[in-house]
């Protein structure tokens, strides 16, 4: 029950939701970029929404299948195929012993989410399969796929008739609620910050109007931008304090940086925003080069968006049931 790596991918390395309550020692978040994504391939698969899955990164990997099993592949489209026939996104889909997944073209979006059905043999580490590959930790040996790797699937489909695994799974009609699309909008929605006050009334206007592009200099720490710089009122020095995936730090040189899902644990830059969590799929999907803009969103209705889309993945999960009944042996009926 196996698979074998023939080429790594750009960065393909194994996602949960992160490495929760241990920043006071020191230890970074990490997990997935697009969380969004992430949980909808594990439900796809039939699995709960926090199984490791293989996050690829614009480029994806060449995996040969050494025992049947079910997948979903979300975020990012990356035309991705079977032993050559392309297959879609967001649907379980069933590989049989010899078959190879591979990935083309971008078509949109740089973060593709692998789930395999029952999950990937990797062992946890302070709670969580995530990787962190500035520490060496987690995932796979805390590094990136390479070529020559071997994944060993967890749970085997090998007494299913999967001929039939995979007609039925396909006539199960699937919709996803239009909130847990990748679905683009003019603006992100932008909390004010904790040191909002302390920058010039002309930078908060300008963060709200401005645009900004995506630097090249952007990665899985931090999305660094590019644009209109937000002055302090005053030069001021803060106490270091805990840092927030989508907090939108501004150093000394006036420009903002996101914080993503391996920021530091704890920073001393003015906070101007925080980037509302239901939008911060939008950013981990960004390239470098792409533009964004912001604007004001309160607590209140970014408490209500996530109501929203818990709700949303409730109702999916609710929908999914017949998916996990087939994988499990059962009926979908």
């Amino acid at each position: 029950m196996s698979i074998t790596v023939i080429k790594p991918g750009l960065l393909s390395t194994f996602q949960d939701s992160g490495r929760l309550g241990h920043q006071h020692l020191g230890v970074p978040v990490s997990g997935a970029m697009d969380t969004r994504a992430h949980r909808l391939a594990n439900l796809l698969a039939g699995n709960n929404a926090d199984e490791a899955t293989l996050e690829i990164t614009l480029t994806g990997p060449e995996l040969h299948f050494d025992a049947p099993a079910c997948i979903a592949i979300s975020g990012a489209r990356l035309s991705p195929s079977l032993n050559g026939q392309a297959v879609p996104n967001d649907r379980p889909l069933v590989v049989s012993a010899g078959d190879r997944l591979t990935f083309g073209a971008r078509q949109s979006g740089v973060r593709a989410y692998l789930a395999w059905h029952g999950g990937v043999e990797i062992l946890p580490v302070l709670g969580s399969r995530s990787t962190y590959v500035r520490g060496g930790f987690g995932g796979l040996d805390g590094r990136a796929l390479k070529k020559g790797d071997t994944l060993t699937l967890r749970r085997s489909l090998q007494q299913h008739d999967l001929q039939a695994l995979d007609r039925e799974l396909w006539h199960i009609k699937i919709y996803l609620p239009a909130i847990l699309g990748l679905q683009p909008r003019a603006a992100l929605r932008l909390l004010r910050g904790p040191h909002t006050g302390l920058f010039t009334e002309a930078a908060i206007d300008t963060l709200f109007s401005a645009e900004y592009r995506v630097s090249p200099d952007s990665e899985r720490m931090g999305y660094r931008l590019q644009g209109p710089l937000l002055p302090l009122k005053q030069a001021t020095q803060l106490l270091s304090e805990p840092t927030g995936f989508g907090a939108i730090q501004v150093p000394a040189d006036g420009q903002p940086i996101i914080l993503m899902a391996d920021r530091q644990t704890t920073g001393g830059y003015a906070k101007i925003g925080h980037v509302a969590t239901v939008d911060l799929p939008l950013v981990a999907q960004c390239l470098p080069g792409e533009k964004l803009k912001f604007t004001e969103c309160t607590l209140e209705q970014a408490q209500r968006l996530d109501a929203q889309r818990e709700a949303a993945f409730e109702q999916l999960n609710q929908m999914l049931a017949p998916v996990r009944a087939l994988l499990n042996g059962g009926s979908a009926s």
